[in-house]
């Protein structure tokens, strides 16, 4: 009867670890403002999820080498962007992190919804313009 009770809790705490593949609950969207919403807000809102698109676009993989190839990848279109001041990359934690020049500084993670960053609304508008909503 014990040697079953102690089977039987070995298998419980095995079953109930989780796994330390963080990439999907990351980039979970569900319960948040939708990118293209969040966007509207202003030009360095729309710069972020640009970012973020560009991060979840690269290549994809669980590998240290592919999370490296994608944060290079996000870290590169980053910095082609007029407002961003510095960008850090923790490829492993899944997360760049943006300091823009008005010194407002954002965390991204991964965006996969299909949609380059250049299609991010409210990206293109001239500094000071008033935003379509």
């Amino acid at each position: 009867m014990i040697r079953r009770s102690g089977i039987l809790l070995t298998v419980l705490a095995l079953a109930s670890c989780r796994s330390y593949d963080l990439g999907k609950r990351l980039s979970n969207e569900s319960g948040l403002v939708p990118p293209d919403q969040f966007a509207r807000y202003g030009r360095e809102q729309a710069e972020a999820v640009a970012i973020s698109r560009e991060f979840g676009r690269a290549a994809h993989g669980s590998a240290p080498e592919a999370l490296q190839q994608q944060a290079d990848s996000a870290v590169a279109y980053a910095r082609s962007l007029p407002d961003v001041a510095d960008v850090s990359a923790d490829p492993l934690g899944y997360r760049l992190t943006i300091t823009f020049k008005s010194g407002w500084r954002v965390a991204v993670n991964p965006l996969s919804d299909g949609k380059r960053g250049a299609e991010t609304p409210g990206l293109a508008a001239a500094p000071g313009a008033p935003e379509k909503h």
